[in-house]
């Protein structure tokens, strides 16, 4: 009987030994690999053609740290309520994004977009610092080449990080987040979540933080069906918006489908009238 006892005491030292290698071999690589996991670009070619069903405008913006950003413009078939400046998530480039600019244009407004450092054409290497820099350089490259009467600031996912911390420091007329998170670290299911006291992200993109710090109206869309950003990370942001503020569900919408949604359409058109 002991001898039983004794082989199970060993078998069970050898599993835990193998599941605290595992988990430590797996706490290193999250440590080591956050930016490969955040940001997640998908380069062009210098000489890539874009194709939209709109006519846009390109143009190459410079950055005071020597890059190069790529950025579209598209503008309303009649005059202009306004510019939109968008920013967008966190994979991808403007030849995706860009499709989105439809819905703005088709309510009157111009709609900025910008590829951030290291995506599409644009040069350099994404960080957290470098795209709220990014964020500021294209506003003011806005204000000294464009002429519009109002300005919103538009972010989309990670984007909406960029599109608040940008607005705690040059208040718009008005700030839309599109599925944004409280802070990046609420994105990570709640099993997960304990592991981040060991491997704390080096990336915060706080929504959380910079709310308060905005005095323009904010409007918030998230779908109840998000599995990449959890409802209930968006939630969190509730208590920091003010009574003029609006916080719109979308039943069953997910994380990338809210524009397939009727009910986004009207809520859109109506907070940008």
């Amino acid at each position: 009987m002991q001898t039983t006892k004794t082989k199970l005491s060993v078998r069970l030292k050898k599993i835990a030994r193998i599941v605290f290698i595992f988990v430590g071999a797996l706490l290193v690589a999250l440590y080591m690999f956050q930016e490969k996991l955040i940001f997640q670009p998908t380069s062009l070619k210098a000489d890539y053609a874009f194709k939209f069903n709109q006519s846009f405008e390109e143009f190459t913006i410079p950055t005071t740290d020597g890059e190069q950003l790529n950025a579209l413009i598209f503008s309303p078939a009649d005059s202009s309520k306004g510019l939109i400046l968008y920013f967008h998530g966190n994979a991808g480039n403007l030849q995706r994004w860009g499709q989105y600019a439809i819905d703005f244009t088709k309510l009157g407004y111009t709609v900025l977009m910008i590829d951030y450092r290291g995506y599409g054409k644009s040069t350099g290497t994404p960080g957290e610092k470098e795209f709220y820099q990014d964020a500021s350089t294209v506003l003011t490259w806005a204000q000294q080449h464009l002429t519009f009467t109002k300005l919103i600031f538009y972010g989309r996912s990670l984007g909406a990080a960029v599109a608040s911390q940008l607005a705690t420091q040059h208040s718009p007329n008005l700030l839309i987040l599109e599925t944004p998170f409280d802070e990046l670290a609420g994105v990570v299911n709640p099993p997960m979540q304990a592991m981040l006291s060991w491997i704390p992200l080096r990336y915060q993109f706080s929504n959380k933080l910079h709310l308060p710090q905005i005095a323009c109206r904010k409007i918030i869309f998230h779908g109840t069906n998000d599995w990449v950003v959890p409802l209930r990370s968006a939630e969190k942001l509730k208590p920091l918006l003010s009574p003029n503020d609006q916080f719109f569900l979308i039943e069953g919408g997910s994380h990338r489908n809210l524009r397939e949604f009727d009910t986004y359409h009207q809520h859109l058109a109506e907070v940008l009238h």
